[in-house]
């Protein structure tokens, strides 16, 4: 889980916050952190969950899916942007226009 200020401040520096599923963490998936991760789905602009893929430098990928801890529009848009920062210059640029 988020505390909330965190997971604001990750959207906000174009961090997709993701939640292990119900009853599992990084431990009990294998997971070191070593992995290479690919994250599959984010094409829903509304997509809850995602599938995660995360491969080893040895063995065999672990696949699971992931809670996508973007909770409102404002957020959403944020992300989409890459941040808040781009978020922000995109709409002074557009208003220059």
């Amino acid at each position: 889980s988020f505390e909330r200020i965190h997971r604001s401040n990750l959207i906000g520096m174009g961090v997709l916050p993701l939640m292990f599923p119900v009853g599992k963490g990084a431990a009990s998936l294998g997971l070191t952190g070593n992995e290479v991760f690919e994250i599959t789905g984010l094409d829903n602009a509304e997509a809850k969950t995602v599938k995660v893929v995360a491969t080893p430098a040895k063995g065999s990928p672990i696949t699971f899916d992931a809670r996508v801890r973007i909770d409102t529009p404002k957020e959403r848009d944020y992300y989409r942007h890459g941040g808040i920062l781009q978020y922000v210059l995109r709409q002074l640029a557009s208003k220059a226009a």
